[in-house]
Order: C-alpha cells, then sequence, then structure tokens
C-alpha cells in the first residue's frame, strides 16, 4: 500500500515576504524556488493585467501563516 504524502498548506509565509508572500506560499507549496515564482510573476507584468489581477485575488485567498 503506497503511503500518501500530504503537501504544505498553501499560506502565505511571515518570513520570506517581499510585498504580500503570494510567491513564497506558492513556492513553498509547490516546493519551487521563491526567486523562480517571483521571475515569473514580474515576468508576467509585460502582459496589462495579466499578473496583477490573480496576484491581488491570491493576496486575498490564500490565509497569511
Amino acid at each position: 500500500m503506497e503511503v500518501l504524502q500530504s503537501k504544505p498548506r498553501l499560506v502565505r509565509p511571515r518570513d520570506d515576504r517581499v510585498i504580500a508572500g503570494v510567491c513564497a506560499g506558492l513556492a513553498q507549496r509547490f516546493n519551487l524556488s521563491a526567486t523562480l515564482v517571483r521571475v515569473i510573476f514580474f515576468l508576467l507584468l509585460i502582459l496589462p493585467p495579466a499578473a496583477i489581477v490573480p496576484y491581488i485575488v491570491l493576496w486575498i485567498l490564500i490565509p497569511s501563516e
């Protein structure tokens, strides 16, 4: 029988925030580098509201740690 590993909860960490901790929370949840997630969000800013709107929505929806 296979043991299921639980993934970390999606929360905005208090210690690795730059603005609201959304990128750091997503990075922790999906086991990625926070810098990589921040760079991806920054690159998405080139497209009009492509990154700002989801960032604000995630800021509201993801609970703080």
